[in-house]
């Protein structure tokens, strides 16, 4: 079975506000999971909000990551609670988190992002962590979540660094889908690698323009964060498991291992691993467009104040064994890296690496 889209999605300003009648019919008694103490007063309003309908509402916060320890504490506040549903309103992490508690207790998900840092919104799938921030795997769900309330009022209050991370994990659709998945005999997924080319074309046109511009009224803005919260995600679910993750989330997933827990956003680290990703493609695979393509994204990517290197990411890769560790992980049994159409081993890790750090990328 494969779990293509949430079943009702809310978008533009005033989505949660039209959500609550759709809400109020499917849960009495939801927990609300956040995390951040700079969205406290966003999951305030929403918690009066569904007071206001007349709900038993709770909440709870994750005191670490989407790890197995608040994992198994937030469902047993919910079993201690009686709570039918979650409303995971936050970032990555905590969606993630109240996509993997609903599935376990079989109870709906409703997901609200509070900024287009991912997709994690949309998707059947989280990604699990140490209680350190460290990658340990993804994990498949039975379904998308029950609700996607993706309003743009709330999605202003981020950060503009969240919009850039977003801009830069959304981008990788495109690069690594079309490596991995491109000879597969199969019309979704064919049609998701698509639809991952033109948000990369419309994030590549608006990215920058959204990241500086104001929200009213502003088409680049509007387009580029529904590209990040909304379309990267469709792309996953039209395109399931067949549509793959490489090289730049395979990195992504190993520079966690050592680098320092909550510093950088998810896009901001496989924003580095998709340079790197091209760097391979070019050394092994003989990808002509390669040098080309970084530099095209090398430019976006400074526009948006997004780091380039794992130096950058505060990792000295020539300490401590970094190289070592980050092509160990990379390159472990079952790792993305593998869904690549030519064989990659630790020596071209370190070496794709070692070359990239040192060198000045000419634009």
């Amino acid at each position: 079975m494969q779990s293509i889209s949430p079943e009702t999605i809310y978008r533009g300003n005033y989505a949660w506000e039209e959500s609550l009648p759709k809400i109020t019919k499917i849960t009495k008694s939801p927990l609300i999971l956040g995390r951040g103490v700079q969205t406290n007063n966003l999951r305030n309003n929403i918690f009066n909000d569904l007071k206001n309908q007349n709900l038993n509402v709770n909440s709870a916060n994750l005191h670490f990551d989407c790890c197995h320890e608040d994992i198994s504490r937030v469902k047993n506040i919910i079993s201690n609670n009686n709570n039918d549903s979650v409303i995971a309103a936050g970032g990555g992490k905590v969606l993630d988190s109240g996509k993997y508690i609903a599935d376990s207790l079989d109870i709906p998900c409703i997901t609200v992002p509070l900024s287009a840092s991912t997709c994690a919104g949309w998707t059947a799938l989280s990604n699990i962590y140490t209680k350190h921030g460290q990658f340990i795997k993804d994990v498949a769900l039975r379904s998308c979540p029950k609700i996607l309330v993706f309003d743009h009022k709330f999605i202003q209050t981020a950060p503009s660094r969240t919009l850039a991370s977003g801009i830069a994990d959304a981008l990788a659709k495109w690069y690594e889908s079309s490596i991995t998945s491109s000879k597969i005999d199969d019309g979704l997924v064919q049609q998701a690698i698509q639809i991952s080319r033109v948000l990369r074309d419309q994030l590549l046109i608006d990215g920058g323009k959204a990241f500086k511009g104001q929200f009213e009224n502003n088409p680049s803005w509007q387009n580029t964060v529904e590209a990040c919260g909304l379309t990267a995600g469709l792309v996953g679910g039209i395109g399931g498991e067949k549509c793959r993750t490489a090289a730049a989330h395979a990195i992504h997933n190993a520079i966690t291992q050592i680098i320092t827990p909550n510093e950088f956003l998810h896009g901001e680290i496989v924003g580095v691993g998709l340079l790197l990703q091209l760097k391979l493609e070019e050394m092994k695979n003989n990808n002509k467009l390669a040098d080309q393509l970084i530099k095209q994204l090398f430019v976006l990517m400074k526009e948006l104040n997004l780091p380039t290197t794992i130096g950058q990411l505060g990792i000295n890769v020539f300490e401590n064994n970094n190289l070592e560790k980050i092509a160990d992980f990379t390159c472990r049994d079952k790792s993305e890296i593998h869904f690549l159409p030519f064989e990659i081993n630790k020596r071209d890790i370190i070496e794709v690496i070692s070359n990239f750090e040192q060198q000045k990328i000419k634009t």
